[in-house]
């Protein structure tokens, strides 16, 4: 992998973006060096997903901000029903403030399973469009006295910030319906990895959609795809892990869905379902199958679900990215590799950048420029 701390700072790209501790990172320490990379080779957002183990989100977001001077930073995601409002919203104002606005807070659905065992309430689209108004009151500054709705009910909120401005809010969305609505009320949108070119037409619809009938601006909702980024610069191990691997574990958890907004047939997911490597899996199938098990994997999975992503040389690879943008996209993560793996993807990405797609967007990967 290059050395990309030996190189000077390459201009910002700021339509593209990438997941600080993709997948399962051995050590969060990594987020600093991944951050420094990222902002180094020229990408232009870091996102920041969470689990609850060693990836708090908002330790891992401050982290970033402290070793980055121009990159955009976004939860993608975290979910409101694991925080009062009133500590999201500082978390959210802590973070603009400190990084002069480059900051944007990412929430998602998350999963009903996950939540039920948790003995948390599941997320509703409810819930969602409520804490996000709650969310914009306080950092508008005013006081929310007697709140009672559908994010819960709240005697009395006030955080007096004292804001200039405030950070713009994405929802990571894969139905219809939690794509309609992130039209409808938030100012950017992350799809899922995963999609087809149809899946991937389709939702960029829905979030205008739900944008106009919501009276917005279609154009101003800016819609991020997410793309599977893994070139034949890798090992075997890491391409399976990266692609075989994370597709898979995407099966285990919500597969169904997956399978739905693909328009993929059910019967092949049942197959995949039915594999010994499946059956026999001990935990996220990404970190824990052997390259064997991988490999098994790789004949299972339909080869059509595969192909949606960014796969073969750093040429090829640049080539998918930059067919995003013909699916309506306004900008793109590359998913599931570091800054130093995405080297020669985003250097063969550069000679074929399309005109002004980067100019239309901000650093901050909730706002476009201007």
């Amino acid at each position: 992998m290059p050395d990309l701390a030996a190189d000077p700072p390459a201009e910002l790209l700021a339509e593209l973006g990438f997941y600080v501790l993709a997948g399962h990172a051995s050590s969060p320490r990594t987020v600093i060096d991944e951050a420094r990379d990222g902002e180094r080779l020229g990408l232009g957002s870091a996102f920041v997903s969470e689990r609850f183990n060693v990836k708090d989100a908002p330790t891992l977001c401050g982290a970033v901000a402290a070793v980055t001077e121009c990159i955009g930073i976004a939860t993608a995601a975290t979910n409101h029903n694991t925080r009062h409002p009133l500590v999201t919203a500082t978390f959210g104002a802590t973070m603009h403030a400190v990084t002069g606005g480059r900051f944007a807070l990412g929430l998602g659905r998350g999963f009903d399973a996950l939540f039920d065992v948790m003995g948390l309430p599941r997320v509703t689209g409810a819930q969602l469009a409520d804490t996000i108004d709650v969310l914009r009151r306080l950092w508008a500054g005013e006081s929310i006295v007697g709140h009672d709705g559908p994010a819960g009910r709240f005697p009395f909120l006030h955080q007096g910030a004292g804001l200039d401005g405030a950070p713009p809010i994405l929802l990571v969305a894969l139905g219809p319906r939690t794509l309609e609505l992130a039209g409808a009320v938030a100012d950017g949108v992350v799809l899922h990895t995963f999609f087809s070119d149809e899946a991937t037409e389709a939702a960029v619809a829905s979030v205008r959609r739900g944008a106009e009938q919501a009276g917005r601006d279609p154009a101003a909702v800016r819609v991020w795809s997410v793309l599977a980024t893994v070139g034949d610069h890798l090992d075997e191990e890491q391409q399976l892990r990266k692609l075989v691997g994370r597709m898979a574990t995407y099966l285990q958890g919500y597969g169904d869905l997956l399978v739905r907004v693909n328009g993929w047939d059910p019967a092949a997911l049942e197959r995949v379902r039915a594999h010994p490597t499946f059956t026999g899996a001990r935990g996220a199938l990404d970190a824990t199958a052997t390259v064997d098990e991988l490999r098994a994997l790789a004949e299972a999975i339909p080869q059509e679900w595969l192909a949606a992503a960014a796969r073969g040389t750093p040429e090829a690879c640049a080539a998918a990215v930059v067919a995003q943008f013909d699916r309506g996209v306004d900008s793109v993560v590359l998913h599931g590799a570091t800054p130093a793996e995405l080297a020669p993807v985003v250097d063969a990405y550069r000679l074929v950048r399309p005109q002004g797609v980067g100019g239309r967007c901000a650093a901050n990967p909730g706002r476009f420029a201007g």
